[in-house]
């Protein structure tokens, strides 16, 4: 599930013009043993992402902000191991801030090789 907040400020003083956008998602319900390390934003459709910064605890955040419907990419880790999870058309062209969108990404792994009665090896 991702919260998220979005601006688009124009300032227009003498005839200059300045638009600034914001973004700002909020994991909720992260499962599992795992931790979400990076994220990426782009357009649906798009392969041009831009990174999120962790700005405090479960907040990502980037000024960057694609136009259009978002789709987002999770690096998770479990103990040693990685992997990227791809949420396809998360936001709608038309999100607005305040609303709750959910990812349909269920993150439930379990880091076997900090489990050691569990750890056979596989990732679940």
């Amino acid at each position: 599930m991702l919260t998220y907040i979005r601006l688009s400020i124009i300032y227009s003083h003498n005839s200059y013009i300045f638009l600034l956008h914001y973004l700002a998602i909020k994991i909720l319900y992260q499962g599992g043993q795992t931790e979400i390390v990076a994220i990426d934003v782009a357009q649906v459709g798009s392969s041009n992402w831009s990174f999120l910064t962790r700005n405090n605890g479960a907040i990502w955040d980037t000024s960057r902000v694609p136009a259009g419907g978002l789709q987002f990419r999770f690096l998770v880790t479990a103990g040693y191991d990685g992997k990227t999870v791809w949420a396809k058309n998360v936001l709608p062209a038309n999100w607005k801030p305040g609303v709750i969108y959910d990812t349909k990404v269920q993150i439930s792994d379990i880091a076997k090789d900090g489990c050691s009665p569990c750890d056979d090896g596989n990732w679940k």
